[in-house]
């Protein structure tokens, strides 16, 4: 069924656990997802980035009319939304909600366009998710990491005069893939901190990479939502490439790919906790 993601991360944040949202590129992925939370009974929230598909609407109609016709509750969010004019695609895509990336931006200028979108997308009956410090690259993570992270009073404020309703937070990772034999380290004393000023569901961006033992500590600690991208592309790349798709067997490349990225996402919603969740 399709719902708000406000709905879902109210119940996960009193419950302290948190909610899968796996970027999707088509069709193929997104059934994954949904079959991997619906064999678990947990609540998904599919996440789409503009730059996914040629056709943004295109792809989030297909994701919103699976949401639909799913046992479990399925909410479609714009991941990383840049400007008014994604957001309104996202409407027309028959989204249930939206994030707003200004954390690149002085703060000024993050609470005035998040507020900006905070009161379309709500009168809207749409879910904003925004975010406070930026969450940078792996590939870069000893220059970004410490560059950004953020700060609970300023947290308490931004939630205050934006009225978003829930907010990435920058905790030591990044977004993308590590380099060789590096994992990012996380700040637990700053996430307690943050979850104890604001009161409102909490976003891990760039989970890929990240210790599970980690991931499952911060996800009972106030983080309701995770993303991950990578982790789920990293497993279709590996099942491909093992894979024997000689002759007639190429017809089983996308069975391949589906099974992998099912397989690692039940994983890891079982790390976040929302097994039964649903």
């Amino acid at each position: 069924m399709l719902v708000t993601m406000k709905s879902i991360l109210d119940k996960a944040s009193e419950g302290m656990y948190a909610v899968a949202a796996p970027n999707i590129w088509s069709e193929v992925d997104c059934r994954a997802c949904i079959d991997a939370a619906t064999e678990l009974h947990a609540p998904l929230i599919i996440d789409v980035a503009y730059p996914a598909n040629p056709n943004f609407v295109w792809l989030g109609q297909i994701a919103v009319k699976m949401a639909k016709e799913a046992s479990i509750p399925v909410a479609v969010n714009l991941d990383h939304g840049a400007d008014v004019s994604q957001v309104l695609q996202a409407v027309q895509a028959g989204f249930t909600s939206v994030m707003i990336d200004r954390s690149a931006y002085p703060y000024s200028r993050n609470v005035t366009d998040t507020k900006e979108i905070v009161k379309l997308a709500h009168a809207l009956g749409m879910t904003v998710e925004a975010e406070l410090g930026h969450v940078g690259m792996a590939d870069r993570y000893e220059e970004d990491r410490n560059a950004a992270l953020t700060s609970p009073e300023t947290a308490k404020k931004f939630v205050e005069e934006t009225g978003v309703d829930c907010l990435a937070v920058a905790i030591g990772t990044a977004h993308g893939a590590y380099a060789k034999g590096q994992a990012p380290y996380l700040d637990f004393d700053r996430l307690s901190q943050i979850k104890k000023a604001v009161g409102i569901p909490l976003v891990l961006h760039g989970s890929s990479g990240t210790d599970s033992e980690d991931l499952w500590k911060v996800c009972r600690m106030g983080i309701n939502k995770v993303n991950i991208a990578n982790d789920l592309c990293r497993a279709a790349c590996d099942a491909a490439k093992a894979a024997d798709f000689e002759g007639n067997k190429a017809y089983g490349f996308y069975d391949v790919t589906y099974s992998a990225v099912k397989e690692k996402l039940k994983e890891m919603i079982a790390v976040y906790g929302s097994v039964d969740k649903a």
